[in-house]
């Protein structure tokens, strides 16, 4: 449901006074503080289409009601998100959980609600209704070559759809790999999985890169295949140009070491976008920035790092979207958060002092190097991302916005309480 211009104005006017004066003491502390703003603006992180409703776990599932039914309905839900942040500018679609019935229509409504389409995601990791072939055994692994063209077929299809809406991207997450030692051979997984890759590579347009993700474990815990960057980056090595790795914060083993990995594949040309989230035993799906808020931040001070060096444009150059899971709190209110940590850390990460951290490093000044991370991690950026929001058109507190206005109750009235998002 989209919500009136003037109560977002109403609402920033109320609380303007304050925020002005917030942003000053800021903005004298910080003599970037105008080139973090615009860049806080450009940056936008896709909603992926299945992140409208309520999550669960293998033990249940408790939605809260005006979930969207629909993919016009999700549209609708982002677009009020987009409203209310100005940094929620792209849907990633779920394919066949959100398939584009009338493509011409769903991109016009989405458009209508200033969002474009960002990574076409494919779905091998389940069973759909009226499949012939079932991927229990695993998809472009498969030992089963009717199987392996089974799925090779269907990110074909997901990426005819994502040509009709205007996206230039695909993410595959494959859940294959063993549950049990003597399953499977891995060296002929790996070689199966890359000649299927390899087929769905050849459909690409021109213009488009697929993504490969990897995860450590789940839902098969004795070998995944694609288990790690380092198999990731195997993958997209020997696919070609158009391919690179994908990160999701949540897919690595505890205490993994993300910002090191992200540097790396930064420098090998191999990153290709983040799916952000937060853990605190493995891929829980929490709110990024909830459990470690100080990870995310040095996440991002490799990512401003990396792409600097390379010269590539920040809101751009990589893909960004969130991938949580909303078990307990309001699907809207929890995105909400999600993005401000993003841009929090984001800007924490532009403050970052670069100069003084290198001279630090070159001369083994591990306290200074410490001291130089934490003064920019312990900076309160707040209100620079609210200006930005601000200058965009957006609520200085969209959590309170949605809260004042009941937009809740009003998704619960207009689509029931028994309303449940699709594809969960």
């Amino acid at each position: 449901m989209p919500i009136d211009k003037n109560k977002i104005d109403l609402h920033n006017e109320a609380l303007l006074k304050a925020h002005s004066s917030r942003l000053a003491h800021c903005s004298a502390a910080i003599a970037s503080a105008e080139k973090i703003i615009e860049k806080l603006i450009a940056f936008q992180i896709a909603i992926p289409s299945w992140a409208l409703g309520t999550g669960g776990t293998r033990f249940g599932r408790f939605p809260g009601g005006g979930e969207p039914r629909n993919l016009e309905e999700k549209i609708e839900d982002i677009g009020l998100l987009h409203a209310l942040n100005q940094s929620s500018g792209a849907i990633s679609l779920h394919i066949p959980w959100d398939i584009p019935e009338n493509p011409a229509h769903i991109k016009a409504l989405a458009a209508q609600h200033g969002l474009r389409f960002d990574a076409m995601n494919s779905n091998t990791f389940q069973d759909q209704p009226g499949q012939q072939l079932s991927y229990k055994f695993g998809s472009l692994q498969n030992v089963n070559k009717a199987i392996r063209q089974q799925a090779i077929d269907h990110n074909i299809e997901v990426i005819r759809h994502g040509v009709e809406l205007g996206s230039t991207s695909l993410t595959v997450w494959l859940s294959d790999g063993s549950c049990f030692p003597g399953q499977l051979n891995f060296r002929e997984a790996f070689q199966n999985t890359l000649n299927g890759l390899a087929e769905i590579y050849k459909a690409l347009p021109d213009n488009w890169k697929i993504f490969v993700e990897y995860k450590a474990f789940e839902p098969n815990f004795y070998s995944m295949t694609v288990g790690d960057w380092g198999q990731s980056y195997l993958y997209a090595g020997k696919l070609g140009d158009k391919a690179y790795s994908l990160v999701d914060l949540g897919h690595h083993l505890a205490n993994a070491n993300i910002e090191q990995i992200v540097s790396l594949l930064l420098m090998e040309g191999k990153l290709g976008g983040f799916h952000f989230n937060d853990s605190k035993y493995g891929d829980d799906d929490l709110t990024a920035g909830s459990v470690k808020p100080y990870q995310l931040f040095l996440i991002f001070n490799e990512l401003v790092e990396g792409m600097d060096a390379k010269g590539m444009d920040h809101a751009t150059g990589l893909a960004w979207m969130i991938d949580a899971s909303h078990n307990v709190k309001d699907p809207l209110e929890d995105l909400m958060q999600s993005v401000e940590a993003i841009l929090i850390a984001y800007a924490q990460a532009l403050l970052t002092d670069k100069k003084a951290l290198q001279d630090a490093r070159q001369n083994n000044d591990v306290v200074k190097a410490q001291e130089i991370l934490q003064d920019a991690f312990r900076t309160d950026v707040r209100p620079l991302v609210a200006e930005a929001r601000l200058r965009a058109g957006g609520a200085l507190d969209p959590i309170a916005l949605f809260r004042n206005e009941n937009i809740r109750r009003q998704l619960v009235k207009h689509r029931g309480a028994q309303a449940v998002a699709t594809g969960l």
